[in-house]
């Protein structure tokens, strides 16, 4: 029998997730191995250098480099305020009114005082930065100055793309079937700080109305590209997501347009509501794939009634007779099926090209015959 390696996506109620959590730069862990944290603990701290002004003294004052510190009221090392004195010059006589005084621009230290090109370096205080542990779990190693390693046992489902960074609320369901439409009537002031799981699609009304109403994160089957770019105000190109900053993180489960999520990821999401959810937006679709994320933290031993485990974690050796798979290229693009057929041998396709092929049963009970390029493999 023919088979293929082909991309998944991961929908599983039961698996072990583990995250390295690491700092920008060098700081501080205040953690340590064998720690239970919950996804708002802070696991590691540090500090960024703070932003440089250069001031220009020698042209204020009107004085040559070599003798700018006998001009500064304020050496190298100590703190200064926004409107200080930092240099003065000292006028013939003491008469008040031929000195001129130079204020300090902005609050912070005064970092260098040169002789050779009579400028002042000044740097505002640092800014710092607090790394949550983002998953409820136990810290299963630390890495001194840099960060750690949280492990967690949770139910974990890949969307195809998101925007917005990491966050966490409780996970409600607005709908009640994979392809119904998230409306702005739907959205209401209960739903803020919530994780609010759509259907089929979420257009530009309803996610200004989430915005509003201040959900934490949606997650829906599909939206307009158009409706992106009106989100974020600019087009999106080929990066990393997950720095947009549009008031919550949004998820999209199957792609872009009116697409119903798939049955088995919202079979699973609706036994998962009303638990803490930890979502993330971050997506990379070029090298060192990076999928939006839903991980909802189980208690040890803890199975999400009504729905079965796969084989999370063996090694996938390629797509078998039966595998839930989803198409993402025309002309059956988003549609969910089964694999029911593998031919070994190459078959001409349209643009004739000699490809291998499977053969998909949709839920209609219809059959196509679909490049295995042109699918992934609903994994879990």
């Amino acid at each position: 029998m023919g088979h293929t390696y082909t991309p998944g996506l991961t929908v599983t109620p039961r698996t072990v997730i583990s995250k390295k959590r690491i700092l920008p730069l060098p700081g501080t862990v205040l953690v340590q191995a064998g720690e239970t944290v919950a996804s708002a603990t802070v696991v590691a701290r540090a500090e960024l250098p703070g932003k440089v002004h250069v001031v220009n003294l020698v042209n204020q004052l009107g004085i040559l480099p070599e003798d700018l510190p006998d001009y500064m009221i304020k050496r190298e090392g100590e703190q200064i305020g926004k409107g200080e004195i930092l240099a003065e010059t000292k006028p013939f006589l003491g008469i008040k009114w031929l000195k001129t005084e130079i204020p300090s621009p902005v609050t912070g230290t005064v970092e260098t005082v040169s002789t050779a090109t009579g400028q002042v370096i000044l740097r505002e205080p640092p800014r710092p930065v607090e790394l949550c542990a983002y998953l409820d779990g136990t810290v299963v190693e630390a890495f001194p100055g840099q960060g750690v390693r949280v492990e967690a046992t949770c139910a974990f489902i890949q969307g195809i793309f998101g925007i917005g960074g990491e966050t966490w609320g409780e996970m409600v369901l607005a709908v009640s079937s994979p392809d119904e439409e998230l409306t702005e009537s739907l959205l209401g002031p209960q739903h803020a700080g919530k994780i609010v799981v759509g259907g089929a699609f979420a257009g530009a009304e309803v996610l200004a109305r989430a915005k509003a109403v201040g959900v934490k994160g949606i997650v829906v089957g599909g939206m307009h590209d158009k409706d992106l770019r009106a989100l974020l105000g600019y087009d999106l190109g080929v990066a990393i997501t997950g720095t947009e900053h549009v008031g919550f993180t949004l998820i999209l489960t199957e792609g872009f347009g009116r697409i119903p999520m798939a049955r088995k990821t919202f079979d699973l999401l609706t036994k998962l509501g009303g638990r803490k959810a930890c979502v993330s937006g971050a997506t990379q679709i070029r090298a060192g794939v990076i999928r939006p994320e839903i991980i909802v933290p189980l208690a040890p031993g803890e199975r999400v009634e009504g729905i079965e485990a796969g084989q999370v974690g063996e090694a996938r050796g390629g797509v078998k007779i039966g595998d839930p798979v989803r198409v993402i290229r025309e002309p059956f693009f988003g549609h969910i099926g089964q694999v029911v057929g593998l031919p070994a041998e190459l078959t001409g396709i349209p643009t004739e090209s000699h490809v291998r092929v499977m053969e998909v049963m949709f839920s209609d009970g219809s059959r196509a015959v679909v490049p295995r390029a042109n699918i992934e493999v609903i994994e879990g």
